[in-house]
């Protein structure tokens, strides 16, 4: 990619429908479309104001493609910095192909995944971190990834990494130039100002990292497995939590013999239920497959919900509370939920009966929908979400997580050299590589097999 050309997408998603968008991006895009627009209004496309739209005809010789409203934007004052047409024409898929078609014939090319947003990179529209954001903000299914999508592009994480960077930058250039009055023993870094700035970077980065861990969950989707017995209910609970007909509901056990998934948002936060087989002693080969997929299941999810059928807890109390303890046992760090269905079924003693019983039991009745609400309360309870409700800075990008890590590594070596009295040659060495890992979250250090894993992931068009 040469990154001066011009090039051609569709914006908007491929197959018919109402409206399509084309974005055509490079230096020469509006005296490239001009020649094929003809206004209603007689009008000069090169003429045009920046950030105005114009009704006209695609005109392909003197064949009419379609009427289409055209967008002009001229650079520097672009998402990518350079000028911008945006044709915005009728849906149909046939039309889409032919506008395209059209300008690849006349000196377009096609654009690659991401180089929209690469260009608007590289001509210092957006830093790295906010360029990712842009895929984040696509990706976003949910209230909270969608506003930590949007924090991010408005440039909070950059500008609270860039700062860092700056003012590790400023005593690192002290330090070097010690190095060129080594023979003087001059000191030009004032240690304790150097030590007070280490101790709040080493909080910032703490701070930072220790959000990944709210911040992948909520990008991704907290994973719930729903667990327990056969026919106590987990495919009904699933159905009421989705309030759709999702899975399977019969009084047969072993109805369900694979995890079913499906994906909701409570509270602005992405949960993943996953309905597993119900767990019991089988002969069934297809069967003890699926309950083989429930414990898999049990290991990845993050939240556990043991579901037992209240009505049969009088008779087979002992065997549910072994379960229990067997699942407390066995997966000690999950965050387990011990839920009684059924309790429609029940008078108000024999609820309170069990509640005594098991120690935090959550009573519902997945048929009548009674208690899901506290159910959903629950699950909340599990996410962290004060950073969030504080608009404070989360980090969700694998990238910039592994950057902080070793940044916070480069951190750590400054100070013990710090402590230790090193010489300023060997603290210019950590404080180059700090300054290096921080670099690369905003983009300030870049190379080409970075830029081009990162907006490989993008799609075509953005």
């Amino acid at each position: 990619m040469t990154h001066q050309d011009n090039i051609i997408a569709l914006a908007s998603p491929s197959g018919a429908g109402a409206i399509a968008v084309i974005r055509i991006s490079g230096k020469g895009a509006i005296s490239l479309v001009a020649p094929f627009f003809k206004s209603v209004r007689g009008k000069n496309l090169l003429d045009q104001k920046s950030h105005t739209i114009h009704l006209g005809h695609i005109i392909d010789a003197e064949r009419i493609l379609d009427q289409v409203l055209t967008s002009i934007f001229k650079g520097p004052n672009s998402y990518t910095g350079e000028d911008v047409v945006e044709i915005s024409c009728h849906g149909s898929a046939y039309i889409q192909q032919q506008i395209i078609q059209l300008f690849l014939r006349n000196g377009c090319r096609m654009a690659e995944a991401g180089e929209f947003t690469l260009r608007a990179f590289l001509n210092g529209k957006l830093d790295l971190s906010q360029a990712e954001a842009v895929a984040d903000l696509i990706a976003s299914e949910n209230e909270a990834s969608h506003q930590i999508a949007m924090q991010q592009m408005r440039g909070g994480f950059s500008t609270e990494i860039r700062n860092l960077r700056e003012e590790l930058l400023n005593f690192a250039s002290l330090i070097e130039l010690e190095l060129d009055f080594a023979e003087e023993d001059v000191e030009f870094a004032d240690r304790t100002q150097f030590n007070a700035l280490l101790k709040r970077i080493r909080e910032v980065l703490k701070k930072l990292i220790d959000s990944f861990a709210v911040g992948n969950v909520i990008k991704n989707g907290i994973p719930v497995a729903i667990v327990g017995e056969p026919n106590v209910g987990k495919s009904t609970l699933l159905n009421a939590l989705l309030n759709e007909d999702r899975a399977i509901v019969s009084d047969i056990a072993g109805t369900t013999r694979d995890t079913i998934e499906d994906e909701i948002s409570i509270g602005g936060i992405g949960f993943r239920f996953i309905d597993t087989a119900g767990i019991r002693e089988t002969v069934d080969v297809v069967e003890g497959l699926g309950i083989k997929k429930t414990f898999e299941k049990i290991e990845k999810a993050q939240i556990v919900i043991y579901l037992f059928d209240a009505e049969k807890f009088k008779v087979q109390g002992s065997t549910f509370k072994i379960e229990i303890e067997t699942i407390k046992n066995k997966y000690p760090q999950k965050n387990l939920i011990i839920v009684a269905n059924k309790v429609d079924n029940l008078s108000e003693k024999e609820i309170s009966n069990l509640k005594s019983q098991i120690s935090k039991l959550l009573p519902l009745s997945a048929k009548t929908r009674e208690g899901i609400d506290t159910l959903q309360s629950k699950l909340l309870e599990f996410v962290n979400t004060g950073a969030l409700r504080n608009n404070e800075t989360i980090v969700t990008n694998t990238r910039h997580y592994d950057a902080l890590i070793k940044a916070q590594e480069e951190i750590e070596k400054v100070q013990i050299g710090m402590d230790q009295d090193i010489p300023s040659d060997l603290l210019a060495i950590d404080l180059k590589e700090a300054l290096y890992q921080l670099g690369l979250i905003t983009g300030q250090v870049s190379n080409d097999e970075l830029l081009g894993n990162i907006f490989a992931n993008f799609c075509i068009g953005k």
